[in-house]
């Protein structure tokens, strides 16, 4: 039987999601505990992969058992898992639906803050710029619309199949205050840093080291840049998987625009 597991988890004590020898990671911990409960040794294949201290507010990941536990699963797994690991649903699925290879939708969010704020040092990334020109920011991240081949803004891009990418929505948002900022972008799929990379031009953007039509002519050229300069990992969220079979609201939502009318879209 395959089921799949609805989760999220705070990053910035991981390595990544996938499992790596010698370091702490997501997935090592997941199936370690599943493993203790179930006294069988079990294998779990996640949605995607995140990097080291990325968080995720929505994750799926699935695993094959012989049969459905006689006792309640979701709540063993929660006590059993530390605090930064939530367990929301446990799916069984009908035939053999891969985590990974269904997806067909995924949503990142980044999060900036330019103030110093201890309470935000795990959830946010501070960037001490006073005045960015949200504007620009916004204007430039709507041009990933219109490109398909996002090869200037991955680590290794010869290491993948291909660079296209179905980006179908961006949008920068500001907290009224002006001192909290969300970069939201959606596709069937990203590259290695892809988002940290894109993310860090925005910057440049926004603080006037980087004009719009220097960054547009890195999706004409795919020339990949000499410096990358990636975002830090500490403010990325996994925050929205979906699948042709399954479409759940994320469960955490406390950074959400959406749940908030103090923030507005630029």
């Amino acid at each position: 039987m395959r089921f799949f597991f609805h989760i999220a988890y705070q990053g910035q004590d991981y390595s990544g999601w996938q499992r790596q020898p010698d370091v702490k990671s997501v997935q090592e911990v997941l199936e370690t505990t599943l493993s203790k409960i179930l006294k069988v040794q079990t294998t779990i294949f996640g949605c995607g992969r995140t990097d080291a201290q990325v968080h995720a507010s929505q994750y799926f990941f699935h695993a094959d058992m012989e049969k459905e536990c006689d006792f309640d699963l979701l709540y063993r797994l929660n006590k059993a898992l530390p605090t930064n690991i939530a367990v929301y649903d446990i799916i069984k699925m009908d035939g053999k639906p891969h985590a990974r290879f269904d997806a067909i939708h995924r949503e990142y969010d980044y999060f900036i803050h330019t103030y110093k704020d201890p309470f935000l040092s795990n959830q946010s990334s501070l960037y001490l710029y006073p005045n960015l020109d949200l504007q620009k920011m916004s204007e430039a991240a709507k041009l990933l619309l219109k490109y398909k081949d996002f090869r200037p803004f991955c680590t290794h891009p010869d290491k993948n199949e291909h660079t296209l990418c179905q980006v179908s929505s961006t949008g920068i948002y500001v907290n009224t205050k002006g001192d909290r900022i969300r970069f939201n972008i959606a596709s069937n799929r990203f590259l290695g840093k892809m988002i940290r990379i894109i993310t860090g031009k925005l910057l440049k953007i926004a603080v006037g080291e980087l004009s719009i039509d220097e960054f547009e002519n890195h999706l004409i050229t795919l020339e990949v840049p000499k410096i990358l300069n990636p975002a830090y990992p500490i403010g990325l969220y996994l925050s929205k998987v979906k699948y042709p079979y399954l479409d759940l609201p994320p469960r955490t939502d406390f950074l959400s625009p959406t749940q908030s009318s103090d923030w507005l879209l630029i």
